[in-house]
C-alpha cells in the first residue's frame, strides 16, 4: 500500500500577540473564570496581515526547500479556512500565484469551521493513495484570523465579547502531502468520523460570530467520545491510554481540551483522577504548548496542536500520536498517525519556538488602537490603502522577509515582500 503523510510542515504566527493575562486584567475580568482558559499568549493579526499573508508566510520556507522538479508536482493546493473574504474566489489562487506554483494545478477551498484543516488533509491524502498522478504532492494551507472589532458609536467592551476576547488568535499551517511522509504518517484507514446539526457557534454574518459556548462545549465532549469510539470500532484492537504514545485535540483554549480528555479518561478508560492529571501533562500538554501561545486559529488549530505535539513530545523513538479535530456546526473525526526522530528534526530546523518568541508584544494602548483600525478591512472592502508601518516594531520583529497587504484595488488584493 502506499504511505502517505506529511512531507513537510510548518506554522506561521504572525508578527505580535498580546498577553492574555495582562488583557483580562486589562478588561477587568474574573481571572479566576479567565484561568480555566488555560492561555497564555495569543496572536494579534495586523490590518495589513489577513488569511493570505499568514498563509504565504507560512508555506514560503516549505517552497523554498523544494527543487524545481519538486515544486511542478504540487498537483493540488487546498485552502481551509472560515476566514474567506470572497464568496466565489477561493483564496488558493493568491497562494498559488504568490508561490510561484505550476499552472496545472486544482486550486480551490474548503469550508467547514474549525474541522476544515483536517478535511483538507484527508482529502490531499486520498488524492495521493488514488495514484492517479503517481508522484504528485498536495499542498494544503489552513489559515484563519480573527479580528476583533470596537462596534460603532461605543468604546466599551460587552462582558460576553471579552470573554470570547483572549482565546481567539490568528496563523496559518501549511502542509505538503506526499507519498514520502517524513514528518507524520497517517495511518491509512484508521479514522472515526462523527457529525450531525446541531447550531453552536456558526458565522452567519461575515465578521461576526454567533452562537451558544455551553452548546459548543457539549458538542465537542459528545464528538470526541463518539468519534474515537468509531475509530476503536474501525480499527479494532484500541486501548485509549496504550495505543496512543501522544494525543493532539483541536485547542478552542486549553480548559476545552484538558474536559474532553477527562471525559474519555473516564468514560473509556474507567481511569481515576490522579491518573487522568498524570496523563493529561505527560500525552496533551506538549500539544497545548504553541496553542497556549496563538490562540485558536480554527481551521489551523488541530493542525498547530499536531506541530506542537511533533516538537515538544520525547520522539526518541517512533510514537503513534492520536488526532482528533472537531468543527461546529457539526463535524469530528479522530484519526492516527506515527512521528519519528526524523519529523522532530525537520520540524525543529524551522524554528516555529523561535518564531513564537521573537513576535512583538503589543502593549495594551497599541492592542486597543488595532480594534479601530480592523474596520479597514472589514468583508467586502472594495478599495483601500494599508498603512503597512503602524506599528512598525511588530513588521520586523522576526527578522525577516514576509508578506504584507498592501492594498485592495476594486476589490482585488495586493500584496508586497517587505523586510
Amino acid at each position: 500500500m502506499t504511505t502517505v503523510g506529511i512531507e513537510a510542515m510548518n506554522v506561521f504566527a504572525g508578527t505580535c500577540h498580546v498577553d492574555v493575562e495582562k488583557l483580562a486584567t486589562h478588561r477587568g475580568l474574573d481571572t479566576a473564570r479567565f484561568d480555566n482558559l488555560l492561555m497564555k499568549e495569543k496572536t494579534v493579526a495586523l490590518p495589513y496581515e489577513d488569511p493570505v499573508t499568514f498563509g504565504v508566510n507560512a508555506a514560503k520556507p516549505l517552497i523554498d526547500a523544494l527543487s524545481p522538479e519538486e515544486r511542478d508536482r504540487i498537483e493540488l493546493v487546498i485552502t481551509a479556512t472560515e476566514s474567506a473574504f470572497d464568496f466565489g474566489k477561493s483564496m488558493s489562487t493568491y497562494f498559488h500565484n504568490l508561490l510561484g506554483l505550476n499552472r496545472n494545478c486544482r486550486l480551490f477551498e474548503i469550508k467547514n469551521a474549525c474541522y476544515s484543516g483536517v478535511a483538507a488533509l484527508q482529502t490531499a491524502a486520498n488524492f495521493i493513495l488514488a495514484q492517479t498522478s503517481p508522484g504528485a504532492k498536495a499542498l494544503v494551507i489552513a489559515t484563519d484570523i480573527t479580528r476583533f472589532m470596537v462596534a460603532e458609536g461605543g468604546d466599551a467592551l460587552s462582558e460576553d465579547w471579552s470573554f470570547a476576547e483572549p482565546s481567539g488568535g490568528a496563523g496559518a499551517v501549511a502542509m505538503l502531502i506526499s507519498d514520502a511522509p517524513h514528518v507524520f504518517q497517517i495511518d491509512v484507514g484508521a479514522s472515526g468520523y462523527y457529525g450531525h446539526e446541531v447550531m453552536d457557534t456558526c458565522r452567519p454574518l461575515p465578521d461576526s460570530e454567533a452562537g451558544n459556548a455551553e452548546l459548543s462545549l457539549l458538542s465537542y465532549l459528545d464528538c470526541c467520545e463518539n468519534a474515537f469510539r468509531e475509530y476503536q470500532r474501525r480499527v479494532g484492537d484500541v486501548d485509549f491510554v496504550e495505543t496512543f504514545g501522544y494525543l493532539a485535540f483541536h485547542t478552542p483554549f486549553g480548559g476545552m481540551v484538558k474536559g474532553a480528555h477527562r471525559n474519555l479518561m473516564r468514560k473509556v478508560a474507567k481511569a481515576r483522577p490522579a491518573q487522568i492529571e498524570e496523563d493529561f501533562r505527560r500525552r496533551m500538554h506538549p500539544g497545548l504548548t504553541y496553542c497556549q501561545r496563538v490562540g485558536n486559529i480554527m481551521g489551523a488549530t488541530t493542525m498547530l496542536s499536531l506541530a506542537s505535539t511533533i516538537d515538544n513530545a520525547d520522539l526518541t523513538g517512533p510514537q503513534r500520536i492520536g488526532v482528533f479535530s472537531y468543527g461546529s456546526g457539526c463535524c469530528s473525526e479522530f484519526f492516527s498517525g506515527v512521528a519519528s526522530p526524523e519529523s522532530r528534526d525537520r520540524l525543529r530546523g524551522l524554528g516555529i519556538d523561535k518564531h513564537l518568541d521573537a513576535r512583538y508584544e503589543l502593549t495594551m494602548a497599541e492592542y486597543d488602537s488595532l480594534l479601530r483600525a480592523n474596520h479597514a478591512v472589514k468583508f467586502g472592502t472594495r478599495n483601500t490603502v494599508l498603512d503597512t508601518m503602524a506599528i512598525p516594531q511588530a513588521r520586523t520583529a522576526l527578522g525577516r522577509e514576509l508578506l504584507f497587504l498592501t492594498r485592495i484595488n476594486e476589490f482585488h488584493r495586493e500584496y508586497e515582500w517587505a523586510s
